[in-house]
């Protein structure tokens, strides 16, 4: 078991847990359904050492993400139309 320094409510995974926790950001990027397009850049990336070489993928990724925030879009037009500022 695991133990903590006094004062630290934390304590220090060890190497073999750290490697199986979960990347946060990779944690997010699943969440938004985009993470085989991140995969692809990634791979892209890793391979070509360049990411302007792998512009197919940023965009397919970037496309991605900006389909995931669209649901908002519509209410923002809405306001503006209306002539009111959205709430931020």
């Amino acid at each position: 078991m695991p133990t903590s320094a006094p004062g630290h409510a934390w304590s220090r995974l060890s190497l073999e847990e750290d490697e199986e926790a979960e990347d946060p950001l990779d944690a997010m990027i699943s969440r938004t359904g985009c993470a085989a397009q991140h995969r692809e850049l990634q791979e892209c990336m890793a391979e070509r050492q360049d990411w302007r070489h792998c512009q197919a993928q940023v965009r397919a990724f970037g496309e991605c993400m900006a389909r995931r925030q669209r649901p908002e879009e519509p209410h923002r037009l809405d306001l503006r139309k209306e002539g009111k500022k959205p709430n931020k």
